[in-house]
């Protein structure tokens, strides 16, 4: 129950399971550090995960690496333009009865019934077919001819796509984007980390990966981090830092407290899913640090991975060459820590 003690033990037992599971992931995966420890961010926090890359950087490594750590069920999709909803999620089909009477219809189920789901290449899929994990990485289930059936638990979904092909590829919609808990841009890597690569990959090592927890385990950690204590003050700087990325709008309001740059650069700002994101994150963040309690620079450090995907540009934006990323850094420079009192009347 919220406010009710925890004993020290489970916190320990979590970070242990963390470093853990980081270890055995840092046996095949080089470098990355800061993505790997995003991606484990969003396995303990119960969301999902886009990995975006140039070829080769390691991203379907990380994810394979990460399912043989944990003792769950993993399954892979390679997204492509032929790709069908059905394809994924499963179809009806007809069966001979094992008795000797009439067909049945039975339910095939697809290869999103798993626990961990490599979704690669995610954005060379149509629209419609990138939609039909909408409802998998939101609800946890999947409804086809007008049957629900739910997925295992727990569940996680992670994409990866490639941000510099053109042709072939159709970008993701707001509305796939914004159930994705953290966007992690994974980088090239420097000189000693391709060099220990080449030494891994060229001269027969083989990486030897352990299990470290199971499903009840991450269940029981996921819920434990929701009970992490965050100050008023430290909740209200993850809200002001949110409605910072709100534009005034006719149709939408906000704009309170919207910096001149978002007001002129920004069309759509996150939403609510950005804030849960950004706690949830760093409570996660301050139970790896050994930390009972949520500070500011949790809220901060987590922030931009939780945004990025969050808050779209409008064309005067692009065209002056922003980022998203520059948007929010601009904003964690300027957002004060405290908020400012309020003017009685």
């Amino acid at each position: 129950k919220p406010g009710e003690y925890v004993a020290q033990a489970r916190f320990d037992r979590f970070r242990a399971d963390y470093l853990g599971v980081k270890e055995q992931v840092a046996k095949a995966v080089v470098g990355h550090d800061s993505v790997v420890e995003g991606v484990l961010i969003c396995l303990f926090c119960g969301g999902n995960a886009l990995l975006e890359g140039v070829p080769g950087l390691g991203k379907t490594l990380l994810v394979r690496s990460l399912a043989k750590a944990l003792e769950l069920d993993f399954g892979r999709v390679q997204f492509t333009p032929d790709l069908m909803p059905a394809d994924i999620t499963g179809t009806t089909v007809i069966r001979e009865s094992q008795s000797g009477g009439p067909r049945e219809f039975a339910f095939q189920r697809g290869p999103v019934f798993t626990q961990i789901l490599l979704a690669d290449e995610i954005n060379r899929a149509t629209p419609k077919t990138q939609s039909a994990l909408l409802e998998a990485m939101q609800e946890r289930s999947v409804t086809v001819g007008g049957v629900t059936y739910p997925l295992p638990k727990p569940y996680f979904v992670m994409a990866t796509q490639n941000p510099i092909e053109q042709e072939g590829v159709y970008p993701l919609p707001e509305a796939q984007l914004d159930r994705f808990f953290f966007k992690l841009n994974v980088g090239y890597s420097g000189r000693e980390e391709l060099s220990e690569i080449l030494r891994r990959t060229t001269q027969g090592f083989e990486p030897e990966l352990k299990t470290v927890i199971d499903g009840p385990a991450i269940l029981a950690h996921q819920a434990l981090l929701r009970r992490v204590a965050i100050a008023e003050h430290v909740q209200d700087y993850a809200v002001r830092l949110v409605l910072s990325t709100h534009p005034k709008s006719a149709a939408f309001g906000g704009g309170e407290f919207a910096s001149p740059q978002v007001s002129r650069f920004v069309r759509v700002g996150a939403s609510p899913r950005a804030a849960q994101a950004i706690v949830l994150g760093a409570k996660c963040r301050a139970l790896i640090q050994g930390r009972p309690s949520v500070s500011t620079d949790d809220i901060r450090a987590v922030a931009l991975p939780a945004l990025r995907h969050r808050v779209v540009l409008n064309f005067e934006g692009e065209a002056e060459g922003l980022t998203t990323d520059a948007i929010i850094e601009s904003i964690l420079g300027t957002l004060a820590v405290q908020a400012p009192a309020k003017v009685s009347a």
